[in-house]
């Protein structure tokens, strides 16, 4: 069965959606995914309709119509299995539409952060993906802004006037001297607070740990205040901890279904047991939030695993914030949306990616997970770097606890376009943007830091950093 059927009139016509599945599908804005799965509306005025009717809905509704059948997910059993009445109540006798006005409404009192926090649990992925679908840009930013959520390990993220960053230096071939290279250049620019994380170019244990050593090393030597990654996968990582290996944070890529996340080759069980061998270290000074996740719209789609009540494609959007679910559930550091890497058969253009990291930022920080962006495009979408400069500018508006930065903007291992070292440094200064505190006292210490927490230009060769080049 597809569940009851919707339906509005509009101009003359009555549209009719077949459960909660498809409006959700229809109601959603123009993505190129949801039309490679055919479930996208197919004219403005039907999902205009359908944002109408969705709007009508009664949150009460998500918590006894599924979307991906409870018997056969068990993502699905998290959600409803792990929903907080009580967390709940103040908003169990509204719309999704009232939802969108009590949001609006919340985020202009002085205690908005505190009543979102509390709200948090009580929300599920498929209520917050529908309120999202009935909101504005500048709607999405501004409960992303009232929304605050902290995380800890030997820096803290998200703090309010806060902007962390990921330092990502690949090197196509996990060279140390080009990895070293693209470290210093951009601790020297005040990048790195939020971690330094390297996608390694093989998934091997013995090469894993060389990374993990390497950074360690690093981190060590110039007793920087951060936390170092290499983002493999979650079963080398738990392999490596067995072996002593110096492992900060336990990284993996998640995802929205049961289905998708066996494409990663993970399960909840698996994702728990990873975060107790993180913890199990004892590494973190501030806090002990051991979780590095991943997600991005489209990958339960491209793994053939979007599929939901009665057969029927779920939109990608939906798919993405029930990914926060398996990120709640970990009490991570850092979780952040990939959001234009799969390519433009998900999200087409610079438009596109622009709401959707807007999307997946709202719904993350409302579910209350510490949210970042990985702000990038593949070289065969139709996007450039003034499209990420919009999605980064209003990204730092919204509050976001980090980015990604790599060296020039340009990833020679992944192949993709991202944010570079200055990009942060850009909106830092036009926004009053500051690090994480415990890396900017570190920079202060080096001499880095000017006036509102600027960074300061740096020779080179007096600095204590200079000898990573010479590694």
């Amino acid at each position: 069965m597809t569940g009851p059927r919707y339906s509005q009139h509009l101009g003359g016509t009555t549209y009719a959606f077949d459960g909660l599945v498809d409006l959700m599908a229809k109601a959603t804005p123009v993505r190129s995914g949801d039309q490679l799965a055919g479930c996208a509306a197919e004219s403005d005025e039907q999902r205009a309709a359908a944002a109408w009717a969705l709007a009508d809905v009664a949150l009460d509704t998500f918590l006894t119509e599924e979307l991906v059948p409870y018997d056969s997910d068990e993502v699905t059993r998290l959600i409803l299995d792990g929903h907080d009445r009580a967390a709940y109540a103040p908003v169990s006798h509204l719309t999704v539409g009232g939802l969108r006005d009590w949001l609006l409404q919340t985020c202009t009192r002085p205690d908005a952060a505190a009543v979102l926090t509390a709200l948090a649990p009580g929300l599920t992925p498929e209520m917050v993906a529908a309120v999202s679908k009935i909101m504005r840009n500048q709607d999405l930013i501004a409960v992303g802004r009232a929304a605050r959520v902290t995380s800890a390990f030997r820096t803290t993220i998200g703090l309010p006037g806060r902007l962390a960053t990921r330092l990502q230096p690949n090197h196509p071939t996990d060279d140390p001297r080009g990895i070293a290279a693209a470290t210093l250049d951009g601790l020297l620019l005040g990048c790195g607070d939020a971690v330094i994380g390297i996608n390694p170019a093989t998934d091997s244990p013995e090469a894993t740990a060389t990374l993990l050593h390497l950074l360690d090393d690093i981190r060590q030597r110039y007793e920087i205040p951060t936390q170092s990654c290499v983002l493999s996968h979650v079963t080398t990582t738990i392999e490596l901890v067995e072996r002593g290996a110096p492992v900060d944070l336990v990284f993996q890529s998640v995802a929205g279904t049961e289905g998708a996340n066996a494409g990663f080759g993970v399960t909840l069980d698996l994702l728990r047991e990873g975060n107790e061998a993180g913890r199990s270290l004892r590494r973190g000074t501030v806090g002990d939030n051991v979780m590095y996740l991943e997600t991005g719209q489209g990958s339960a789609l491209s793994a053939g695993a979007h599929l939901g009540v009665g057969g029927r494609p779920v939109d990608q959007q939906t798919l993405e914030a029930r990914a926060y679910a398996v990120c709640r559930m970990l009490d991570p550091l850092l979780v952040n949306t990939v959001v234009g890497f799969i390519g433009p058969e998900y999200l087409y253009d610079g438009k596109q990616i622009v709401r959707a990291g807007l999307e997946d930022h709202f719904c993350g920080k409302l579910l209350g997970l510490p949210m970042g962006v990985d702000v990038c495009y593949t070289n065969h979408a139709e996007a450039d770097q003034d499209d990420m400069d919009t999605l980064l500018t209003l990204l730092g508006t919204a509050g976001a606890s980090f980015v990604i930065a790599v060296p020039g903007a340009d990833d020679v291992m992944l192949g993709y376009q991202s944010l570079s070292f200055h990009d942060v440094l850009y909106l830092r200064q036009v926004q009053g943007l500051r690090p994480a505190p415990e890396f900017e006292e570190w920079l202060d210490g080096l001499g880095m830091l000017g006036d509102a927490g600027r960074i300061l230009p740096t020779d080179l060769d007096a600095s204590p950093l200079r000898e990573l080049t010479a590694r």
